[in-house]
């Protein structure tokens, strides 16, 4: 299974070769990591972007690049070396994958050596990048051609290009809609509702399958936030500005009431407390479920499971705000070690693999961090809507984390899976407790922890 390192504006879906301008963020932190260090000035000694045509023959040596795709390193992987050999014929690329990657490579770095070329980990702080890894360039420079780099730049340097970018949303079946004689996308709360009904009531699927016993994946539905507002600004700014987040009307509120209604009117899986993820994407994929809320890195599992993977689809998360915002973040980041021996060979890697490798949107399940890049399939069908993907706004100088330290103080646990499955548990009969009943718990702790969150800034 591939998992992205954590999972996030619906403004109106407008598709143009400038798409990605903006800051990136980290869809499953609260505060997202977004834009830091972002406008900073520095210098460095930068592995420089490849050399093209006959002067790529001239790049030597041998480089490791280590990777989490056990599940293709062995495959398609192998294919992106001798594509890339084609360009780079004396370079000789060596992989490694681990299952485990985050605690692995961590053991790793406490080394000199974790190969050439690696994802950024998550558990190394923003500001010793530059005690690992290799410059890439001035990110006023790289954000020329990519989104993206601001997570991952200390002092206007950047240090890695993200592998792919994320999306957010709903991922449906095609041919169940189809059975169902939904012929529009659902885009209000309303809308979305009688679509899980006509499932019900005309199809042998399951409307809405919520993964209840993985856990992990309710915590999917958080990312989907800044889609219920319709702001980019809501995450990082308006939510931490704001007592009343878990009242009705307001986003959270908004937001698992779809959970709710879902489960309360039948329209989930018989019982929730015997799913499982790894059945739930093939029975996704061939028609036995009509959607799932997950980002866009399943997007290219689910396919690979499906009889016809065309019937696999992607829409937004319902709303009811004027403006339809999908939340971007940026995946994993390809950096170089500092270690290297063959910075080069490395840099050569890193800019064909991201730019030339086609894995962005096709293993990656995403979007390309190459401004001006084609879309993937999935998302053709929105080209000339209204909808609009951006990435969620940082936060305010001085209030950077801060939704990260109400959540922590409140124990609310914004990604978490614990709350949703009360959800569940509470709309399916299993407690006493009213939806509002949920909300007024959540939402009490929260005004208490900002309380004091924002007395200690």
């Amino acid at each position: 299974m591939k998992k992205t390192k954590a999972v996030t504006s619906l403004a109106a879906l407008t598709l143009m070769a400038g798409l990605f301008a903006g800051c990136s963020s980290n869809n499953n932190n609260a505060d997202n990591a977004a834009a830091t260090n972002a406008g900073n000035t520095g210098t460095g000694t930068e592995a420089t972007a490849a050399p093209e045509g006959d002067a790529a023959k001239d790049i030597k040596g041998d480089i490791t690049v280590i990777t989490q795709r056990t599940d293709i390193v062995d495959t398609v992987f192998k294919d992106y070396a001798a594509k890339f050999n084609e360009k780079y014929p004396n370079v000789k690329v060596n992989f490694e994958a681990l299952s485990s990657y985050e605690d692995q490579i961590k053991i790793r770095m406490s080394t000199n050596d974790y190969g050439d070329v690696l994802l950024l980990p998550t558990s190394v702080a923003i500001k010793d990048l530059p005690d690992f890894f290799e410059p890439l360039g001035k990110m006023s420079d790289l954000q020329q051609q990519y989104t993206g780099l601001e997570e991952r730049s200390v002092d206007g340097i950047s240090y890695g290009i993200p592998i792919t970018v994320n999306f957010s949303g709903v991922i449906y079946n095609k041919q169940v809609f189809k059975d169902a004689g939904i012929t529009e996308v659902p885009r209000t709360f309303e809308q979305f509702q009688t679509a899980l009904q006509n499932i019900k009531d005309k199809t042998d699927a399951v409307p809405l399958y919520t993964n209840y016993a993985a856990g992990w994946t309710l915590t999917q539905w958080e990312a989907d936030l800044a889609t219920v507002a319709g702001d980019r600004d809501y995450v990082n700014i308006a939510q931490v500005a704001s007592d009343d987040n878990f009242v009705q009307g307001q986003p959270h509120y908004d937001l698992y009431k779809v959970m709710y209604d879902a489960a309360k009117n039948g329209l989930i899986e018989e019982d929730p407390t015997t799913t499982d993820w790894e059945t739930s994407k093939a029975d996704l994929a061939n028609g036995k479920i009509g959607t799932m809320m997950l980002g866009s890195w399943a997007i290219g599992q689910i396919k690979g499971l499906a009889t016809n993977p065309d019937d696999v689809g992607f829409m937004p998360f319902p709303t009811n705000a004027s403006k339809i915002l999908v939340p971007l973040s940026d995946d994993y980041n390809l950096g170089i070690s500092l270690h290297s021996k063959n910075k080069e060979a490395a840099r050569a890697w890193v800019d064909w693999f991201i730019n030339e490798s086609g894995y962005p949107t096709t293993e990656g399940g995403g979007m390309s961090p190459v401004k001006g890049a084609e879309l993937p399939e999935i998302l053709k069908q929105f080209e000339g809507t209204d909808v609009t993907f951006d990435t969620i706004a940082p936060a305010k100088a001085g209030e950077e984390g801060w939704v990260d330290a109400i959540d922590k103080e409140a124990e609310i646990g914004l990604w978490q899976p614990d709350f949703k499955k009360v959800i569940i548990e509470a709309a399916i009969g299993n407690r006493k407790d009213s939806y509002d009943d949920i909300m007024k718990d959540l939402n009490d702790k929260w005004k208490a922890a900002r309380a004091k969150v924002t007395a200690a800034k």
